[in-house]
């Protein structure tokens, strides 16, 4: 079960987390997603992370759900979704869409300071632009474990089709 909270992460989810990725977060702004026990499963990051452009609004943190998905790109998943992209105009509008949702909400997580920072730095029209997973070529797909975050916080057409065709949902506790 999904519970979408992004809430200031707790001293125990911190904890957590940096067990998750081996290290302190860095960047950090909310856990956007956590299981049924409190766990998180997605963080929100920061639009700009050590003074560069952070390649991802949701990063996917469960242990769990990188490894069913690292699988999945392993046998060639990601190269059917893109022939399918090419062939199914219908599935490449709602994957656009995805892209277009990811875009908006990582703008409007923005605090002001931070549209001021991107703007005078020049990343506005990167962060306008680039979609899940920093991609620019939106007829593309680049990861699954962004796609996949993404759809537990937002409207993501490939993460959708990861829960009924694979049942990756089903690894959520």
């Amino acid at each position: 079960m999904v519970i979408r909270t992004d809430q200031t992460p707790t001293e125990a989810q911190l904890s957590v987390i940096s067990e998750q990725l081996g290290r302190q977060p860095r960047g950090l702004e909310a856990v956007a997603a956590t299981d049924s026990h409190g766990r998180p499963l997605v963080l929100r990051m920061a639009p700009i992370v050590d003074d560069a452009p952070f390649p991802t609004l949701y990063w996917l943190s469960c242990e769990r759900l990188k490894v069913v998905l690292s699988r999945l790109e392993a046998s060639g998943v990601i190269k059917q979704l893109e022939a399918r992209l090419q062939t199914d105009p219908e599935w490449l509008a709602s994957y656009h869409a995805s892209h277009a949702d990811y875009v908006r909400q990582r703008w409007e997580f923005m605090s002001d300071e931070q549209r001021e920072t991107v703007e005078r730095r020049g990343f506005s029209r990167l962060m306008r632009e680039r979609g899940v997973g920093g991609i620019a070529n939106w007829d593309q797909v680049r990861c699954l474990h962004t796609q996949y975050a993404h759809h537990l916080c937002g409207d993501n057409a490939i993460g959708r089709w990861l829960d009924a065709e694979y049942g990756v949902a089903a690894d959520i506790p």
